[in-house]
């Protein structure tokens, strides 16, 4: 078996395979749109060709101004027998070909709300967080995926905190201190794999990367003029999204958190969102409670698969 990235005459092949929908986010004109403008690239894509035929396929995700990809968005196989071994196969080259490139890539696949009673998705997620975990992606998360819409009500805005724009000086520090206590998987594995300010750095590199403007951030203070938390409202390559919120350990606990949500979706909306989007972990209870209390409602679920910390 030959394991090879793809080239322009895979095209009609590539077609076919991602007719197969199952958990992959790939679509015809999501592939055709992705190529075009370097979100998926020949150099990311990887096939398992045995006797001169295709029989599998990874798809991975980038973002255009970056060099290295950041998620699988598709895996197919039209071979005999077990996918899971080819598919991790696949997934192994792509690791290996950008493993000291920027922070490490993910596995991320989009399920339906109510998945567990649905077989189809259950046995297709199945086999291929086997294929991560064999490949190295072993920890998964589970992330609920938030949308606002306008008939859902705008929330109205904070009487107790006073919001600004600052710098990303400003930002950087309070990025580095949100995250004492942080109750969200991949802060908790970005700290264990650097340290607290490497990864805060890391976050401001990408959120500054993002479609979003960057004077949409702002930072939270309360009466006393006490810093209490920020937000990041933004854009992803989808639309508007409400890409970081943090409340400082020390304000914890008096629902803040509603607050910061409440002027990022302002914010948004107020730049001309139609729809704002926003994930946090199923295990992140407090976040998850405070979007389902400002209108927010849960609409599907990301499954994250990484590598362990540790």
């Amino acid at each position: 078996m030959i394991i090879r990235t793809t080239v322009e005459s895979d095209l009609d092949t590539i077609h076919t395979l991602i007719a197969d929908q199952s958990v992959n986010t790939v679509t015809r004109e999501r592939y055709d749109e992705f190529m075009a403008n370097g979100q998926y690239r020949h150099a990311w894509s990887w096939v398992a060709e045995q006797d001169g035929r295709i029989v599998a396929l990874a798809i991975w995700w980038g973002m255009p101004q970056y060099d290295h990809p950041f998620s699988v968005d598709g895996l197919y196989f039209v071979g005999d027998g077990d996918p899971v071994p080819v598919w991790a196969e696949l997934i192994r080259h792509t690791l290996d070909a950008h493993a000291a490139e920027g922070e490490q890539p993910e596995y991320h696949i989009f399920v339906p709300n109510g998945w567990r009673e649905q077989p189809e998705v259950v046995a297709a997620l199945e086999l291929r967080l086997a294929a991560a975990a064999r490949a190295g992606l072993s920890e998964v998360t589970e992330r609920l995926r938030y949308e606002w819409l306008p008939e859902y009500g705008l929330p109205a805005r904070s009487t107790r905190l006073r919001f600004e724009p600052a710098d990303d000086e400003a930002f950087l520090a309070v990025f580095v201190r949100v995250i004492e206590g942080s109750l969200d998987a991949a802060t908790v594995r970005a700290v264990a794999q650097m340290s607290a300010e490497a990864s805060a750095k890391e976050d401001l590199e990408v959120y500054r990367s993002m479609p979003g403007e960057r004077d949409w951030w702002r930072l939270g203070y309360d009466e006393a003029g006490e810093l209490v938390g920020f937000v990041v409202p933004t854009a992803n390559n989808g639309g508007p999204v409400i890409g970081y919120l943090g409340v400082l350990a020390e304000h914890r606990g008096h629902r803040y958190s509603d607050d910061l949500l409440a002027e990022g979706t302002h914010v948004l909306v107020g730049a001309g969102a139609e729809r704002i989007r926003a994930d946090t972990d199923l295990t992140n209870r407090p976040m998850a409670a405070c979007f389902e209390r400002l209108g927010y409602r849960n609409h599907a679920v990301r499954m994250v698969a990484s590598f362990p910390v540790g």
